[in-house]
């Protein structure tokens, strides 16, 4: 059963990296600027003062969000996300199109453009437009729903206000400023870039930067506006060079107090309680799954249940290395690497295609392994099962993984 449940996680560990860094859009929501205005000066401890002291709650605008992770297509993903969520719907009335789940690859890569509004902490909204449809997640109190313009289902979940959610809207510049600020320590430089303006907006710069060597991140910028100190763009920028990871921020912003009609869920929607839509997924594994892959996941499921996934402690713990910008997380999968030529041919389509494109072998006093790699963050797995993840580069996974042997 454990051999099992090993041998599964080897399948896991590499593609959730595409998770991983899908996940960092939450750290960071461009945008066109013109002239550097000539503002007063300020000292980096003075901005970071005002925007913390900043009481501007109420606002809406258009948002621009460009994200370069540098993965390849997701299209060898197909198969897991059908196993993960319910598989393809076509909009059902069941609410499987509004599942917030199924929008965080789409985000992961290209260029999008958002609406949003907030009134104020327990009033949210972030529309994502799209091409025949929109697709909105809307915070108003204790409710919390996304919704699916095109074919008008909604996921309903309910909770305290100002509880954590999964679909709740509360990715603001604002808010993910004041994550990168919290996250400043010693080991990062923190300075005032000169001026910009951003949507109309005069705005001063700050940016942050890595005092140690290793990061995969060079920098991050801040634009603030100059009379409310509120965030207007963020940009996250990779030692890579070129465009930057992710670069978002306001195109259009107005600070006056938005249309109670923003919150509401529209009419006509056809609404799925979120427990309800977690009833939905499928009860079975698919039937066309290689043999090999089939009796991995089915270990997993009578020893952990449907969910389907180890506890923290039985893949070994989960340990941090180092600090700051070079932290580097550290577990132990059980003691089975990546998948040999024989197995890679048993996975779902596309997929050993996909870990093949952005894995590279290397080796060292640890051993042999490999590394997956995107431009922020980046994975080793030995051969032996262990596994060294964070916003670092090759070498310092491997040099992580030397000293701790």
């Amino acid at each position: 059963m454990r051999d099992g449940r090993r041998k599964a996680a080897r399948y896991i560990v590499p593609i959730a990296v595409a998770g991983v860094a899908a996940a960092t859009i939450g750290l960071v929501p461009a945008l066109a600027s013109s002239g550097d205005p000539d503002l007063p000066k300020i000292s980096a401890q003075e901005l970071i003062e005002k925007i913390a002291a900043s009481d501007t709650e109420q606002l809406s605008g258009n948002v621009k969000i460009s994200t370069d992770l540098g993965l390849p297509s997701f299209a060898g993903l197909a198969d897991l996300g059908d196993l993960a969520g319910g598989g393809k719907d076509g909009g059902d009335g069941k609410g499987a199109t509004a599942d917030p789940q199924s929008k965080l690859l789409e985000l992961a890569t290209g260029t999008h453009h958002l609406q949003v509004a907030a009134d104020g902490p327990d009033k949210q909204k972030v529309t994502i437009l799209g091409k025949g449809s929109d697709y909105s997640l809307i915070h108003n109190g204790d409710d919390v729903w996304a919704y699916d313009s095109g074919t008008k289902e909604a996921v309903h979940t309910k909770g305290d206000a100002g509880e954590g959610h999964e679909a709740e809207p509360t990715a603001t510049p604002k808010e993910l400023a004041e994550q990168a600020l919290k996250a400043a320590d010693p080991t990062t430089k923190v300075t005032v870039d000169g001026t910009s303006r951003i949507a109309g907006q005069d705005a001063y710069q700050l940016k942050l930067e890595p005092k140690q060597s290793g990061s995969t991140i060079s920098s991050i910028t801040i634009d603030v506006d100059a009379d409310t100190y509120v965030p207007l763009k963020f940009a996250l920028n990779s030692t890579d060079g070129g465009k930057p990871v992710v670069d978002a921020g306001f195109t259009k912003i107005d600070f006056s107090k938005p249309d109670a009609s923003n919150f509401a869920l529209p009419k006509g929607a056809k609404v799925t309680e979120g427990e309800d839509l977690e009833k939905q997924a499928p009860k079975d594994l698919p039937k066309d799954l290689p043999k090999d892959v089939e009796k991995d996941l089915k270990d997993l499921e009578k020893e952990f249940g449907k969910e389907g996934m180890p506890a923290e402690g039985d893949l070994g713990g989960m340990n941090v290395i180092g600090e700051g910008w070079s932290t580097i997380a550290t577990f132990d999968t059980g003691g089975q690497g990546m998948p040999d030529e024989g197995e890679m041919k048993d996975m779902p389509a596309g997929v050993g295609g996909l870990l093949d494109s952005f894995g590279d072998k290397v080796s060292g006093e640890f051993g042999e392994g490999t590394v997956f790699k995107t431009r922020l963050i980046n994975v080793l797995m030995t051969d032996d099962g262990k596994v060294y993840a964070g916003a670092v580069t090759k070498d310092a996974l491997v040099k992580a993984a030397n000293e701790a042997k």
